[in-house]
């Protein structure tokens, strides 16, 4: 099964009904990826969903996360320190070497770099890009 890890981004457009980008939650709730996960990232995930909706909506789309069988816990043994730019991103990073995930996706383009890091190697693709790898499994 393809494994991802969504940048907060992708996440916090995702799960508003309204969104375009809503299938993006859908699919992960009817198991169509795994979801690679981190402590720090769903503390994260929290505090924007938080931020920008409610409470209440964060505790419930974390709960959601949470209890799927389709999320790969990993654990952050190694920082790997890449992103330069915003090193805050560097726990999406080691979560999806950590994870063995397929892709990163997200919309922030410092992930660019990603394509001139040989290793390890690991794939950041914008969501339109991961709606069209969805539709060909």
């Amino acid at each position: 099964m393809l494994r991802v890890v969504l940048d907060t981004n992708v996440l916090v457009a995702a799960i508003s009904r309204q969104s375009p980008y809503h299938w993006v939650w859908q699919s992960f709730l009817q198991g169509k990826y795994e979801l690679c996960i981190t402590t720090d990232i769903l503390n994260e995930y929290a505090e924007i969903i938080e931020r920008y909706f409610s409470a209440k909506d964060a505790e419930y789309a974390l709960t959601q996360i949470i209890l799927q069988k389709n999320i790969v816990h990993t654990i952050r043994y190694f920082e790997w320190n890449i992103m330069e730019k915003d090193p805050d991103d560097n726990k999406f990073f080691d979560c999806a070497v950590a994870g063995n995930a397929d892709y990163i996706v997200s919309e922030d383009k410092h992930f660019n770099i990603l394509k001139h890091i040989p290793f390890p190697s690991v794939n950041a693709i914008k969501t339109i890009d991961f709606k069209k790898i969805l539709e060909n499994l």
